[in-house]
């Protein structure tokens, strides 16, 4: 299954289980006044009984439409690619291809980066220069960093290590190697 089609089952799931649609679950939320996503979050819990992982797709969901309600476009790297940093997109689409051959994962966007989760938390691709993509991943404590992999203390202390990626023969076998323990940890 690919990311849309996850997305759209998890939506499906979501309005099922709930049994409202989500331009009611917008609704809610543009009623409500709030504009942080943590506290959107919060309030559909809290008032309306949406486990954590609905009320947190529905928040996000709703951040991602544009002025006139429409949906926002599907890709959230889009923003990331824009600008000084266009030229990094095959780079990006051709390490996420390598990711999707792992699995079914979710794509959280965050500030300046995606976050990939499965269960939980298992790597983070970053457009960091015009000609770089810091790649972090939460390997086991004892994986040594050494050569290209790098301890990411002081890059990014949710991940354990980060491989930088610069050219399209960065994702070898070795690379692979290490997304796929570090998704097969957050399984």
């Amino acid at each position: 299954m690919d990311v849309d089609a996850a997305l759209r089952s998890q939506i499906r799931n979501i309005e099922t289980t709930y049994g409202k649609p989500l331009d009611y679950w917008f609704a809610v939320i543009d009623s409500s006044g709030l504009t942080k996503h943590t506290e959107v979050v919060a309030m559909l819990k809290a008032d309306h009984g949406l486990a954590h992982g609905a009320a947190h797709r529905v928040s996000l969901l709703a951040r991602q439409r544009t002025d006139d309600g429409a949906a926002a476009p599907a890709d959230p790297a889009d923003a990331l690619y824009a600008g000084a940093k266009a030229g990094l997109r095959p780079l990006h689409d051709a390490l996420l291809d390598e990711i999707r051959a792992l699995g079914a994962f979710d794509i959280a966007p965050k500030k300046g980066y995606l976050s990939l989760r499965r269960r939980k938390q298992f790597a983070m691709v970053q457009p960091s220069t015009s000609s770089r993509i810091d790649l972090g991943l939460i390997l086991p404590a004892t994986t040594p960093a050494a050569g290209r992999l790098e301890s990411a203390a002081k890059f990014n202390p949710l991940f354990t290590h980060r491989v930088r990626v610069t050219v399209a023969t960065d994702v070898d076998d070795e690379l692979r190697g290490w997304l796929a323990t570090a998704y097969g940890l957050a399984g």
